[in-house]
C-alpha cells in the first residue's frame, strides 16, 4: 500500500495512477473496451498504426477490441470476410449506396423494398445526380430489362417487406453476376441463418457482393439495440465501403456491443423457437374467415414458397424468420382492422422485430407500392412479428380480438 499523496495532487494521482491488474483473467462473456481517445507509448508507434485492417488501434471511432470482436462475428455468421458495424440498420444500408453510387449513376430497387431504403433513393440520393428504378421482384426478366450501362447497384430483399413475397434470389444474382453490377442484399430476414448470402448454391460459386444486417432485430434479440452491418467478401469493396463509413463518422457505443455480443450465443435458438411459432400462427390464421391470405415465405402457396424452398431447404426443413402478414378480407373497413390490433394484448402496436415480445403493425399497401400487386388478395395487410411468449397464448389473444371485431 502506498502512502496517501497530498491532498492538492489526489487528482493528478488518481488520473495517472501505475497500478494495473493481473492479465490472467478469462470470463465467459468478453471484455468491454470503452474509448475515444486511444493511447500511443510513444511517436513511432502512432505513425505506424493501421485501424483499417484491425492491425492496431488509434481512435476509439475507428474500433475497439470489442467492436472487432463483434465484427468478426457478425463476418462469420454471415459467411462473409469483411464487416462493418452502424449505429443502425438504415445507417448501414444509407452508408453502403453513399459508398457506392455517384453523380450520374443508378440504382435499381425491387417495389417491396424495406420503406425506409426507398425513401433515402428518392429523397437523398436524387439530390446528389443519382438515379434509379424499381423493378418486379417476383420477375427476373423484369429486373434484365432494368439493368443498363448506368446501373451501379442493385438492392435485393428476401423477403419483401412487409408483403413477404420471396424472390428468386438465386436467378437474380446470377444475373447481376453476368452483367457486372454489385449487388446488396438486405439479409435482416435471414439473419445469417436462413441461407447463406455468400454462398447461395452451396459451394461459393454464386453470391450477393454485400450483406446488410440490421442487428437490430435477431442479433440484439432484446428489443433494446440500434445496430447494422455491412459484411463483404471482397477486399476491394469493403474498402469503398469502409473510406465512406469513416468520412460519416459512423460508429457503435460500447454498451451497445456489448448487449449484442452478450446475445450471439442464444440468436440460432430464438430464431428457430420464433420461427416454429410463426408458422403454427400463419397455419391456424389461414383457416379463419376474416383472414383472405397468408402471406409467409414457408407456407406452401404464398407468394415465392418454392423460391424460398429452392434457397431455404438444402438441409430440412429449412428455415423462416418469426414474421408473417396477413390480408384482412376486403369486407372489413380499415378502421375495423385498427380496432382488431388495438383488441389484441399479447401482440404490441410497434415497430421492429426479433425481440421477445411479439408485435402487430397494419399497412396500407396503396402508400407502399408502386406497381400493381396481381399476387395479393384484397384488403389492408397486417404484419406479426413473433416473439418468445407460449404459442397457444398468442392463439388465444388472435382468436378473442377477432371474435371482438370480426364477430
Amino acid at each position: 500500500m502506498t502512502q496517501k499523496p497530498d491532498p492538492q495532487h489526489i487528482a493528478t494521482t488518481l488520473i495517472h495512477h501505475a497500478y494495473a491488474p493481473p492479465a490472467a483473467f478469462e470470463g465467459i462473456q468478453p471484455p468491454v473496451h470503452k474509448a475515444s481517445t486511444v493511447l500511443f507509448p510513444d511517436v513511432a508507434a502512432m505513425r505506424k498504426r493501421r485501424w483499417q485492417d484491425k492491425s492496431g488501434y488509434t481512435y476509439g471511432l475507428h474500433g475497439t477490441p470489442t467492436s472487432y470482436l463483434l465484427e468478426e462475428r457478425i463476418a462469420t455468421l454471415e459467411g462473409g470476410s469483411h464487416c462493418l458495424l452502424a449505429p443502425s440498420g438504415l445507417a448501414a444500408l444509407s452508408t453502403t449506396s453513399l459508398a457506392l453510387l455517384s453523380q450520374g449513376d443508378e440504382v435499381l430497387l425491387p417495389d417491396n423494398v424495406y420503406g425506409p431504403n426507398m425513401a433515402l433513393t428518392l429523397e437523398l440520393l436524387a439530390r446528389y445526380g443519382v438515379r434509379h428504378a424499381v423493378y418486379d421482384a417476383m420477375d427476373v426478366q423484369d429486373l434484365a430489362g432494368k439493368i443498363t450501362s448506368a446501373t451501379r447497384l442493385v438492392w435485393l430483399e428476401a423477403p419483401g417487406s412487409v408483403t413477404m413475397e420471396f424472390p428468386d434470389l438465386i436467378a437474380q444474382a446470377r444475373l447481376c453476376r453476368e452483367r457486372g453490377v454489385t449487388m446488396a442484399l438486405d439479409n435482416t430476414w435471414g439473419a445469417g441463418l436462413a441461407f447463406a448470402p455468400f454462398d447461395l448454391l452451396g459451394d461459393a460459386s454464386l453470391g450477393v457482393d454485400v450483406s446488410v444486417h440490421a442487428l437490430t432485430k435477431y442479433p440484439s434479440g432484446g428489443g433494446d439495440v440500434l445496430m447494422g452491418a455491412i459484411t463483404t467478401r471482397d477486399a476491394a469493396l469493403h474498402r469503398r465501403i469502409q473510406a465512406a463509413h469513416m468520412h460519416l463518422g459512423l460508429g457503435v457505443g460500447a454498451n451497445d456491443l456489448e448487449v449484442v455480443l452478450r446475445a450471439l450465443p442464444s440468436m440460432a435458438l430464438r430464431y428457430r423457437a420464433q420461427d416454429l411459432a410463426a408458422r403454427e400462427l400463419a397455419q391456424w390464421l389461414r383457416g379463419q374467415a376474416a383472414v383472405a391470405q397468408v402471406l409467409h415465405p414457408a407456407l406452401a402457396g404464398a407468394p415465392g414458397y418454392a423460391h424460398w424452398q429452392a434457397l431455404c431447404c438444402r438441409q430440412g426443413e429449412g428455415q423462416a424468420a418469426g414474421l408473417f402478414s396477413v390480408v384482412v378480407d376486403a369486407r372489413y373497413s380499415s378502421a375495423q382492422v385498427d380496432a382488431f390490433c388495438d383488441a389484441l394484448t399479447l401482440f404490441r402496436l410497434g415497430y421492429s422485430w426479433g425481440g421477445p415480445l411479439s408485435l402487430v403493425m397494419p399497412y396500407q399497401l396503396s402508400a407502399m407500392r408502386s406497381r400493381a400487386t396481381p399476387h395479393l388478395a384484397s384488403g389492408t395487410v397486417v404484419r406479426f412479428a413473433i416473439g418468445l411468449e407460449e404459442v397457444n397464448d398468442l392463439r388465444a389473444d388472435l382468436a378473442q380480438a377477432m371474435k371482438s371485431v370480426f364477430g
